[in-house]
């Protein structure tokens, strides 16, 4: 899962990068295609940003090279290359005004005045701040700062935006609307944009491909429902959304999927969805989501194709448009996600204590590969051995 042999605009190609004897960056391949929106993604130290610093020409790769359109620009200075950097802390200039903020990387260029005039007003009007160009940046908002940044970078038409965690320092509201105004940047200038974030949650709603990754090497590239529904291997899993894990023995197959045996304590056999061959007596490793899971007080009628067990609501935490349960089944404690579709007053709840069935669909579970070590610390505390 960690090698892309396409072609792509951008093209990282065996690309390592060790900082004191610690690879930060262990031979990735990676590809980039023009005009999409691609974040690599991952926890602090996994080497995203030092990839990102690669491709800006801020650091120098020990191995590889970097390709732009054709062309390797590996040994290329940051100046020469077509790409401009947000970074997370703005870098404006605190003594000039907005405009003349914007303004500065064509001044260098040594453009025409006219031309500049032209070209800073577009990207103020771009960026819906026209009125405010005559402010410094101490008088701004932060989301405002950042979107000045962002018109900063893009007036000197490179082929490729970097985003260094652009929005890691705004609050929850303010980084949900700063997504939106990215996306809408983007969809107005066409550019490639490489993206920089831990943050999940921004990965999925902006971007065209995720690349994830981990201690330096890419786990896994493909697009927000491609990572999120179908990943590669157990860190995938853990690190996009919330997941259950569990650990069983291939029994035979099963329609489609397979009859796995011995699930933590369950009583019964459990089907899964299988895209790899196995065979019986496998070990295996199984992800289920938790709003995939169906909480009821009363049993299910029986199909081939469905899972239910029988457990114990030991906490429940409501949440307005959905209700998140923990419930002891077998030896394990699931998590499970209640999404409120509609609001019944005649229909009571699965509360504390209650007795209940959790039930899910064959197609829901998936077999990964199993932990490593440098995995277990993604997994909740009450379900690491």
């Amino acid at each position: 899962m960690g090698t892309d042999t396409g072609q792509g605009f951008l093209r990282f190609e065996g690309v390592s990068k060790a900082f004191d004897g610690v690879k930060a960056v262990d031979g990735v391949t990676l590809s980039v295609r023009k005009g999409e929106i691609f974040s690599l993604l991952g926890p602090s130290g996994c080497g995203k940003t030092t990839l990102l610093r690669i491709c800006a020409g801020l650091e120098t790769p020990d191995a590889g090279r970097v390709l732009l359109d054709g062309r390797d620009i590996t040994e290329l200075p940051p100046h020469e290359r077509p790409v401009n950097t947000v970074f997370q802390n703005y870098a404006l200039f605190p003594h000039l005004s907005l405009w003349e903020n914007i303004a500065f990387g064509l001044r260098v260029k040594g453009l025409p005045r006219q031309r500049i005039r032209d070209e800073v007003d577009a990207m103020l009007g771009l960026i819906q701040m026209t009125d405010q160009a005559h402010k410094k940046p101490a008088q701004i908002s932060g989301g405002q700062k950042q979107r000045v940044a962002i018109a900063r970078a893009l007036v000197n038409r490179p082929q490729v935006l970097l985003l260094d965690e652009p929005l890691a320092a705004l609050d929850l509201k303010l980084r949900q609307k700063m997504l939106v105004e990215l996306d809408d940047i983007h969809d107005e200038v066409g550019l490639t944009f490489l993206y920089v974030t831990h943050d999940q949650g921004e990965a999925m709603g902006l971007s065209d491909r995720i690349a994830v990754m981990n201690n330096g090497v890419v786990e896994q590239v493909g697009t927000p429902g491609e990572i999120y529904e179908t990943p590669g291997n157990s860190f995938t899993a853990a690190f996009i959304g919330d997941t259950n894990f569990f650990e069983g023995v291939v029994k035979g197959a099963a329609g489609d999927g397979y009859s796995v045996v011995g699930v933590d304590g369950f009583p019964c056999e459990v089907v899964c969805f299988n895209d790899r061959p196995r065979k019986a007596g496998d070990q295996v490793h199984l992800s289920i989501r938790p709003e995939r899971f169906v909480v009821s007080l009363q049993p299910a009628e029986a199909g081939p194709l469905h899972n239910q067990v029988e457990g114990i609501v030991e906490e429940m935490i409501y949440l307005g448009a959905q209700t998140r349960y923990r419930i002891l089944a077998g030896a394990h404690r699931l998590s499970v996600l209640r999404q409120h579709s509609r609001f019944l007053l005649d229909e009571k709840p699965p509360s504390w204590k209650d007795r209940v069935w959790v039930r899910w669909h064959a197609d829901d579970g998936y077999m990964l590969e199993r932990f490593r070590d440098s995995d277990r610390g993604l997994l909740p505390l009450s379900e690491q051995a």
